[in-house]
């Protein structure tokens, strides 16, 4: 059984699934490859095998910090009113999906002898044996609920075409240099470095179906002429079978394999 580990594998075990060498299978080689290629982008961006949750660390450096306080200016079609609009983000990495926020800015240490944190440690836990847990327990919930209602949480913008993550803060105040920012985020995992993400069963099933709808496509222009030995050419056919097919294989994806969203909270 066939197992392909690289996009050239691939693109063979797809082109012998429809019939090649038996069969002339006419598409070119940039049609093959822009099937993988949309088919790959497409298994990152939907199915969950495809992408990865990853905890990204990120140093504020004075260049970020500067960068994002700087305000950009623009002038309105009639040339009266000036908007200015701050920066206000830092760049990310290109392979990113999604960015589902930031962990808290507050510093949770217990270096300052006046923190409630080291008091409570200091007056209250000095003898485990006698401490029940469960007030431990429901003490830190309240100061986790103070420290939510005081600070909140960061609002996020993300857009993946910019590659920017916008940060909702006040950069001059809440922002310091040599701080880092851990953001919680979805990654595309890389085919070439995951190279089972070619052999999987929905990857094979697509790129196949797509590569024999445009076959079907460059078929359709010969439909009707006869062959030789009384054969008839029929591309709107085999055009019409992997519509058909990637309609089934797109439902699949969006019903079996893809994330469920998020729930609405509030």
């Amino acid at each position: 059984m066939a197992k392909p580990t690289t996009k050239a594998e691939l693109k063979e075990y797809c082109l012998r699934r429809l019939g090649k060498p038996v069969l002339e299978i006419n598409v070119s080689d940039d049609q093959v490859d822009d099937a993988i290629d949309y088919t790959l982008q497409k298994f990152q961006q939907f199915h969950y095998d495809g992408c990865e949750k990853v905890y990204l660390k990120h140093l504020l450096t004075q260049d970020v910090v500067d960068r994002a306080k700087t305000n950009t200016n623009s002038t309105s079609d009639a040339g009266n009113d000036i908007w200015s609009e701050a920066n206000g983000y830092i760049e990310m990495p290109d392979h990113i999906l999604s960015v589902e926020g930031l962990f808290g800015f507050t510093d949770k240490g217990t270096r300052n002898m006046f923190d409630i944190r080291y008091q409570m440690r200091l007056n209250d836990l000095y003898d485990f044996t006698s401490t029940q847990f469960y007030n431990y327990y429901m003490v830190q919930q309240h100061l986790e609920t103070i420290d939510f209602l005081l600070e909140g949480m960061k609002p996020v913008r993300y857009s993946a075409v910019q590659d920017r993550l916008y940060i909702d803060f006040d950069w001059s105040m809440d922002a310091l240099v040599g701080q880092y920012i851990v953001i919680h985020a979805y990654r595309a995992l890389n085919p070439d470095t995951w190279t089972e993400i070619y052999n999987q069963m929905w990857v094979k099933d697509y790129a196949s179906a797509k590569i024999k709808k445009q076959w079907g496509a460059n078929m359709t222009k010969f439909t009707g002429v006869q062959m030789p030995g009384g054969v008839s050419l029929n591309g709107e056919m085999i055009y019409n079978d992997a519509v058909d097919e990637l309609k089934t294989l797109e439902e699949q994806l969006r019903t079996e394999w893809e994330l469920p969203p998020l729930d609405m909270i509030g």
